[in-house]
């Protein structure tokens, strides 16, 4: 169970990091965005990707 706990946050890291490697404008940006969001809009995007990274792990089995 651990290893494979390991392996998500590790493959986490390696996607989070793609963007600000390739196109760190882009991500500064989008960042810049992020955080000029009212928090009711930030807990939104936080369950879109919660609820969308637990459908990929419901599909993936």
């Amino acid at each position: 169970m651990n290893d494979y706990l390991l392996a998500a946050l590790g493959l986490m890291l390696v996607l989070e990091g793609v963007l600000p490697l390739l196109l760190p404008q882009v991500w500064r940006e989008t960042f810049i965005k992020m955080v000029a969001l009212k928090d009711g809009q930030l807990r939104f995007v936080g369950m879109v990707s919660i609820i969308g990274g637990l459908l990929l792990i419901f599909l993936s089995k």
